[in-house]
């Protein structure tokens, strides 16, 4: 029953906006360089039904600044660094990367550190994330930053592509073998407000333990979104199977873990804004996530509700509940609700 059900959520997603986002922000300057960034000053309360357990607490979820420029000749740059409590507090590179564009927007060379190029939600700018967090399913199944080189581009106004070898160890880390990880995305776009969007990943590493063989890695996924005139839908299927070992939690939601054993994974979310005239944008969203297939009892749900508010270009609010539903007794009580402002200098 529960496969019946994902095999029509995928169906219903295959109807599937690419930001090929390879850093936090976008834009740069003609000549000489540009400073950038953004401030995600934020508000976490946590309400449990016990008031000694409930959580309140103010924080930065993103504090970033960085360069961006071109050099003579068809030479890109870009360079971001993290001073948010996002990794221990400590401030630390988190992009950096140099893009060849000679042949213009058909085909561009990226060597450096970046987003790995798989996954809608993974690859929307961290300042145009439309809900304060991304989707169980992204932050378990769409690895962030990591380092390599990516041929990427856009044919015909329609048809975007970006392929990347990567080495498939994360953030800020030298990969220790000549194995790689091999990423792509495709959107295609067959009218102004529709896009399709597909992407794999593959690969393998080091393994965990000694002798054992190497770890092998499968991702898939495909998206939508549908942006006609102040409203816009979006969804995205991701399916992931690792064997020899895999890892759960992520740079966001610590701690990460590893577990020995094959598992198979998916999920999917969906989004609904609707833009008014009052730069007032109300939110809704649905994820799934299941951690494996093995069990029925361990499928997670969230439904958010919230709305962002836009002050001016710069500047906006964002308000979310977050209503977390386990398909597991006793189910854990993790409801959340965020209040976040930013603002972006460019």
């Amino acid at each position: 029953m529960r496969n019946l059900m994902f095999m029509l959520l995928v169906v219903m997603l295959a109807i599937p906006m690419s930001l090929q986002a390879q850093g936090c922000l976008s834009g740069g300057s003609d000549e000489g360089v540009n400073i950038v960034g953004f401030i995600q000053p934020q508000i976490n309360f946590f309400p449990r039904p016990d008031a000694d357990d409930q959580e309140l607490t103010f924080s930065f979820n993103r504090a970033r600044i960085g360069a961006v420029g071109n050099v003579p000749y068809d030479i890109s740059y870009y360079v971001m660094m993290e001073f948010g409590p996002m990794k221990d507090g400590t401030p630390y590179l988190l992009d950096a990367f140099i893009t060849y564009t000679r042949f213009g927007e058909k085909a561009k060379i990226s060597f450096g550190q970046f987003k790995q190029p798989f996954g809608l939600e993974r690859n929307t700018s961290c300042s145009a994330l439309h809900t304060v967090a991304r989707s169980m399913v992204t932050e378990n199944l769409a690895m962030d930053r990591d380092m390599g080189v990516m041929l990427l581009g856009e044919l015909g106004g329609k048809f975007k592509y970006s392929v990347a070898v990567m080495n498939g160890v994360g953030l800020n880390k030298e990969d220790e073998n000549k194995g790689k990880d091999f990423v792509g995305r495709a959107t295609y776009s067959p009218c102004d407000m529709v896009t399709l969007g597909t992407g794999f990943k593959f690969g393998n590493a080091q393994p965990t333990v000694v002798d054992a063989d190497d770890d092998k890695f499968t991702r898939f996924g495909m998206d939508f979104t549908v942006d006609y005139k102040n409203l816009m839908v979006q969804g995205e299927y991701i399916y992931g199977k690792d064997e020899g070992s895999y890892t759960t939690g992520s740079s966001c939601e610590p701690p990460i873990v590893t577990h020995l054993g094959t598992v198979e994974r998916q999920g999917l979310h969906l989004t609904a804004l609707y833009k008014t005239k009052w730069n007032f944008q109300p939110v809704i969203k649905y994820e799934l996530y299941d951690p494996d297939k093995e069990f029925e009892e361990d499928i997670m749900h969230i439904h958010t509700i919230g709305f962002n508010y836009f002050i001016n270009e710069w500047t906006r609010i964002q308000v979310n509940y977050q209503r977390a539903i386990e398909e597991k007794v006793p189910a854990d009580d993790n409801d959340a609700f965020f209040i976040q402002m930013q603002v972006k200098f460019m």
